[in-house]
């Protein structure tokens, strides 16, 4: 991917990648983000389907496990060092990295249809949990070498424990023994160590050791001689306590040393996810998705947000506005014209920013049924370049811009102008324009640009591949609309804008006499026809949003009628189901009346098992029906499917059927009528015939019903 610096900051790309910056844990990530330039497709392409995959984490249950971190890099090059010793904390970040990634091995597979490309990356990673095991054998949860680590350990904590606790025994004694000889302070600590405040004048009196005197000489510290040797003890035993432990750690450190491959390969995994979650919550917080990506030369962007505008405006509560352009081999080159602050220069720079995005890894503000493909080159030619160092006028600037675009343009290139043509005569600089624009065509580039100038409108116009697009304006208002039209060159609205602007009118007036009559009346036509098309655009969105609502409201009746049928039919088979329940009930009851009578309990139970024996055949035929008419639905849809010629005649029999039973209907409908549901075995009277609607009495409740769905008894 060709694309330089100076491009690189006219779109904006450094200040897109400070705002996703700030997402990432760790302070290296973020630099890594801030070096991020378009890649090949093949990587580009997993680097989206990572982050869309990681986004959707974001809007489901499914959040996946990583959690802030801190790197391992320092360690991974210096448990390399032969005999060397790492700290406590580097022991618990190596942990910690470890035990992330069997989180993350444990998460993926349980989510393999949501996460296939995450899953691809993590499952080539070998999870050591001996690394975990070792450390967790020498230190506590608190990050401190644990007793047991070792033998020689354990023994050396006992013995300073016990040494502790005599210091502090044979202590209290002697502020017993010598409580006459104290200050009133009695005791203190000089050196981490516990003294008596002994009265100087009594500290001979006082066996120990004399480790300080006040400033004012009145108190001298004394180390009771009972504590002194239990003291050099605990010293003796502290000190081989801090050997044993570096022991214990280079040990660890040699041992965690064999697993620096994997390590580093875990910390290189968490760097990566970590960027990718980045730009996961970037593109969350810009409503970015993942487009179709096109390895054929086909662009559809719709309904597309430039980001940073998206952002700011965002912060500001100001509405922001998307654009919808297609660019392909067919239709390659796009010539947007109209009145200055109409958002001309925003597309431009939306449709750059967004292509870098995508060719970074990046997803994109648009809609998503957007497509992209990948430029080799983005060139671009935005703004005012003029250069003070190298003495260059603005125009001078541009045409060495341009320079370089005719040397290195072909068709693979997105070319973005900005006011293509302008800095010079308008005349002569116009005609330049046009060749560029000729030349640019026949080296099959790609571009966007914008124009004032009608020249180039009007080469447009005659080439089969380049297409006039205009930023709308509303006439009367004279304000930007901020909307795209594609097929149509705008006007400049020259002097309706200058009127806005409170220029004398007969200045204006003068300036109209002056310009050519012909470029007048073509300006005066392109406003005409733009503001024709655009209350024609108007009026199909209405209409359209008109349809839409229909359609929405027709499908709402369809899913409630569906709803109310599907609640009869539940309801007319709960009813038989109680009505079934309570005959066999019924009959339980006649077997205990006979046999309280007398009968004998071999003729009630062979009664009884008759009656089980039918509710077994009756289940079974049911099952065994209800499994047939499923086969029979399943190969008629199969029929249908494959062909559609039988299913037109399928509805014309059906049609035919449906005509023949409303003849016969209308014979032997009326009230008082026997009728049943079709499928269903309770029986009803019609009570009442209102067109197609019936109302049938069940005796315990009555319903409606469509008179087709009805059969006599």
């Amino acid at each position: 991917m060709n694309i330089n610096q100076a491009d690189l900051n006219e779109l904006e790309f450094p200040e897109l990648l400070s705002e996703i910056a700030p997402f990432a844990y760790s302070p290296k990530t973020a630099d890594k983000i801030m070096e991020l330039r378009p890649m090949e497709i093949d990587e580009a392409e997993i680097s989206l389907k990572k982050t869309s995959e990681f986004l959707t984490s974001f809007e489901s249950s499914n959040a996946i496990p990583f959690d802030e971190y801190e790197d391992i890099e320092e360690e991974l090059k210096l448990m390399l060092i032969e005999n060397y010793r790492l700290e406590n904390k580097s022991f618990i970040k190596i942990k910690t990295i470890t035990e992330q990634i069997g989180k993350l091995q444990r998460f993926f597979p349980q989510l393999s249809e949501a996460f296939p490309t995450l899953l691809e990356e993590i499952k080539d990673l070998e999870f050591r949990k001996e690394i975990i095991d070792k450390v967790d054998k020498v230190f506590n949860r608190f990050g401190e070498v644990k007793s047991e680590a070792s033998t020689i350990l354990k023994t050396l904590r006992t013995e300073i424990q016990h040494a502790r606790k005599a210091i502090d025994e044979n202590f209290n004694r002697s502020l017993v023994t010598y409580s006459d000889f104290l200050e009133d302070i009695r005791e203190t600590i000089v050196e981490d160590q516990r003294v008596l405040a002994v009265k100087s004048g009594f500290k001979k009196r006082v066996n120990g050791r004399v480790l300080g005197i006040s400033k004012t000489g009145s108190i001298t510290y004394i180390q009771p001689e009972n504590v002194v040797k239990h003291y050099f003890k605990l010293r003796e035993n502290q000190e081989e306590e801090k050997k044993e432990i570096d022991k214990i750690l280079r040990q660890l450190t040699a041992e965690i040393a064999e697993f620096q491959p994997q390590l580093s390969d875990y910390q290189t995994y968490i760097f990566d996810l970590d960027l990718i979650r980045a730009k996961a919550k970037f593109a969350e917080k810009v409503n970015g998705i993942l487009p179709k990506i096109n390895r054929h030369q086909t662009l559809r962007l719709k309904d597309a947000f430039h980001p940073l505008l998206w952002v700011r405006n965002k912060n500001e509560n100001k509405e922001i506005f998307s654009q919808t352009l297609t660019l392909t081999e067919h239709n390659r080159i796009i010539c947007i014209s109209g009145p200055n602050a109409g958002g001309k220069s925003i597309t431009l720079k939306t449709v750059g920013l967004l292509q870098l995005m995508i060719q970074s890894g990046i997803l994109v503000p648009c809609h998503p049924k957007s497509e992209m493909f990948f430029f080799e080159k983005i060139m671009t030619d935005i703004g005012d370049n003029q250069s003070i160092e190298n003495h260059l006028s603005t125009y001078s600037s541009r045409l060495k811009k341009m320079s370089g675009m005719i040397r290195e343009a072909d068709n693979k290139t997105l070319l973005l102008i900005d006011e293509f043509g302008t800095g010079s005569d308008p005349e002569l600089g116009g005609a330049l324009a046009e060749s560029f624009m000729e030349y640019f065509y026949d080296k099959k580039s790609f571009g966007i640009i914008t124009t004032h100038y009608t020249n180039i409108k009007l080469v447009v116009e005659q080439l089969p591949a380049a297409t006039n697009a205009a930023m709308l304006f509303d006439e009367h208002s004279l304000e930007p609309l901020y909307k795209l039209e594609i097929g149509q060159a705008g006007s400049s609205f020259t002097f309706e804008v200058a009127e806005k602007n409170k220029i004398p009118r007969f200045i204006i007036k003068n300036a109209r006499k002056k310009v050519e009559h012909d470029i007048v009346n073509l300006d005066k036509t392109i406003v005409k026809l733009q503001q024709e098309k655009f209350e024609v655009e108007k009026l199909k969105s209405d209409l359209s949003e008109k349809r839409d609502s229909v359609e929405d409201k027709r499908d709402n009746l369809q899913k409630l009628n569906e709803q109310l049928q599907q609640k009869l039919f539940n309801f007319q088979k709960l009813y038989e189901e109680e009505h079934r329940k309570l005959q066999f009930g019924n009959k339980i009851e006649a077997f205990i009346d006979s046999y309280v009578k007398g009968k004998s309990r071999k003729d009630v139970v062979k009664d009884f098992v008759k009656i089980l024996e039918q509710e077994k055949f009756r289940k079974l035929g049911t099952d065994k029906d209800e499994t047939k008419r499923l086969q029979v639905v399943k190969r008629k849809i199969t029929q249908q499917l494959k062909k559609e010629d039988v299913i037109e005649k399928i509805a014309e029999t059906n049609e035919k059927l449906e005509e023949k039973r409303k003849a016969e209907r209308a014979v032997w409908m009326k009230v008082g009528q026997r009728v049943r549901i079709a499928g269903s075995t309770s029986v009803g009277t019609i009570e009442k015939i209102s067109k197609n609607k019936v109302i049938v009495n069940y005796g315990t409740f009555k319903t409606t019903i469509d008179s087709g769905e009805l059969e006599r008894i």
